[in-house]
């Protein structure tokens, strides 16, 4: 959002949100306004799982939003939507179809699907363009929703500029940090514990590694365990690595800063991120940013973005995340050659390009 408001000094934002966002997020720039709304439950933690937002305070934001006389509505994430002024034209951000597609694995309930639904639906069509962030992902949206592909905007992500390969005094300090011995490896995942990251397959592969090497590598799970916007399985992943003997090399370590995060990425043999979809990938990105390769899943454009930058696997197949974790063990050439690529790949991609491609569409829609 800063590029975006940087990028266009003609045009007026009114950020809207409860005391709780300001405080986490907030735009300063001359051309920036902010319109603070009372909220019963914060919007982050209504657009959770197991969230709720009261129709009232839909209602309260509704009426913010009019009091503005804005000529157009951006919503950043379909996840907070609230229903808009009627005839108020909208740009609204829809990153994936995974909710849709699969629904057992993303939502707890029957009327958290339900909601979501409806949600979706109602955002869908109040607005005038959706925009997403990779051609895959239009692509399934388009698909899933029945969209035609005049109404899609893409606008490709970036890594955070925090992400760049880490000093080896850096690494150390945030292997000592992590409880990593001096002479251990680790590889990286970050991201939520959802059963569509396929968080199982990840840790039925390190077993495999665990039974199989003289040095067995670490894993850090880097996430929150509750409160994600999709179902989680923290329990029973947790219950997993018990019954595979795993635990004193899988380390859950909760939220992690970037800085952390970006020694302990580069000190990593790699990142995974082997979701049963991805619109985008972030996380697999922002580790390349860094010159890790990464192993990721072929149901997302990473194969594209990150072409070159490591090994691409279907979602499920354990033996094949396993082999791919082994062959960057085993073969740091081979490691070093694609963490290149990985960094070569990721550093060609830029916020202030996804910034343009947003701007043209919040153009063209208020148009």
């Amino acid at each position: 959002m800063h590029e975006l408001v940087q990028l266009a000094p003609q045009h007026t934002f009114v950020c809207i949100g409860d005391r709780a966002a300001f405080a986490a997020f907030r735009l300063e720039a001359a051309n920036v306004e902010h319109v603070e709304v009372g909220q019963g439950v914060a919007p982050i933690d209504a657009a959770a799982a197991d969230g709720y937002r009261s129709p009232f305070d839909m209602l309260r934001l509704t009426r913010a939003v009019a009091r503005t006389k804005a000529d157009l509505f951006f919503s950043p994430s379909v996840y907070t939507y609230f229903p808009l002024p009627p005839g108020l034209r909208a740009v609204i951000t829809v990153h994936d179809a995974i909710a849709e597609r699969f629904p057992e694995l993303t939502l707890p309930t029957a009327r958290a699907r339900l909601f979501w639904r409806l949600k979706v639906g109602l955002a869908l069509r109040q607005a005038r363009l959706v925009l997403t962030v990779s051609d895959y992902a239009a692509t399934e949206i388009a698909r899933v929703h029945g969209l035609a592909a005049a109404r899609i905007r893409v606008a490709v992500e970036a890594p955070a500029p925090e992400y760049f390969p880490a000093t080896p005094e850096e690494v150390a300090t945030a292997r000592t940090a992590a409880g990593l011995s001096d002479d251990g490896s680790w590889f990286t995942y970050v991201g939520g514990f959802s059963p569509h990251k396929r968080i199982d397959v990840l840790l039925r592969a390190h077993a495999e590694l665990v039974r199989s090497e003289a040095q067995p590598p670490h894993l850090l799970l880097v996430g929150r365990l509750s409160g994600d916007a999709f179902l989680t399985s923290g329990e029973s992943l947790q219950s997993l690595v018990t019954s595979l003997g795993t635990s004193a090399l899988v380390h859950w370590t909760g939220f992690l800063p970037d800085e952390t995060m970006r020694a302990l990425h580069t000190g990593a043999v790699a990142s995974l991120l082997i979701s049963e979809s991805e619109g985008f990938g972030l996380p697999a990105v922002e580790a390349a940013a860094c010159g890790t390769p990464v192993i990721a899943t072929t149901e997302s454009p990473l194969p594209q973005l990150l072409a070159g930058g490591g090994f691409f696997v279907t979602p499920g197949d354990v033996s094949a995340v396993a082999d791919a974790m082994r062959n960057f063990l085993h073969d740091p050439a081979v490691r070093r050659t694609m963490g290149d690529a990985a960094r070569s790949a990721a550093s060609a991609l830029s916020w202030r390009r996804t910034a343009v491609a947003t701007l043209g569409a919040l153009e063209e829609a208020a148009a």
